[in-house]
């Protein structure tokens, strides 16, 4: 079954093409091209990466995903254990430790990193860890990890901001 979905990126960088080689390591879900289906935290990363690393300028880019079967397709339906070991995996070893073209789920915030920081370091708990991440209302993120997955996304528009 096909359909579609639209998801927003947020870049200090004016790109034409998305290039998995330019992937930040040691994330989430693993090495891969990040998004959400929220614009306003799309941005807000924008704003983020340009402060922190400067840049091209704050850009959000909309671009509309095809979720098809010829995909392996992995979604976390909420703040889990598995969802929480993934990060885990991930944060620590780098790469991209799973074999999914693409992933959905949970996204730390500001409020939740620390204790994701502290679960990883060993100093909670997976039960601690969850007990202090379920009381936070966390965003969404998808992960693209497969040049196989990106020909199922299609830039709509790019919407550049005042710095």
């Amino acid at each position: 079954m096909n359909s579609k979905i639209t998801l927003y990126h947020g870049s200090n960088h004016n790109f034409q093409k998305v290039d998995l080689s330019k992937s930040k390591d040691k994330r989430d879900f693993g090495k891969g091209f990040y998004l959400t289906t929220l614009q306003s935290q799309a941005k807000d990363w924008a704003k983020t990466l340009f402060v922190r690393y400067g840049g091209d300028g704050v850009f959000v880019y909309e671009f509309e995903f095809e979720i098809t079967d010829n995909l392996t397709i992995k979604h976390f339906n909420g703040v889990t254990e598995e969802w929480l070991q993934m990060i885990k995996e991930n944060r620590v070893k780098g790469g991209t430790q799973h074999n999914f073209d693409v992933i959905g789920g949970a996204v730390a915030n500001d409020k939740t990193n620390r204790t994701l920081a502290l679960f990883v370091e060993g100093i909670y708990t997976v039960k601690e860890a969850l007990r202090k991440l379920r009381s936070n209302r966390l965003n969404d993120q998808f992960s693209i990890h497969t040049e196989k997955a990106l020909n199922y996304l299609t830039m709509i528009n790019k919407t550049q901001y005042g710095n």
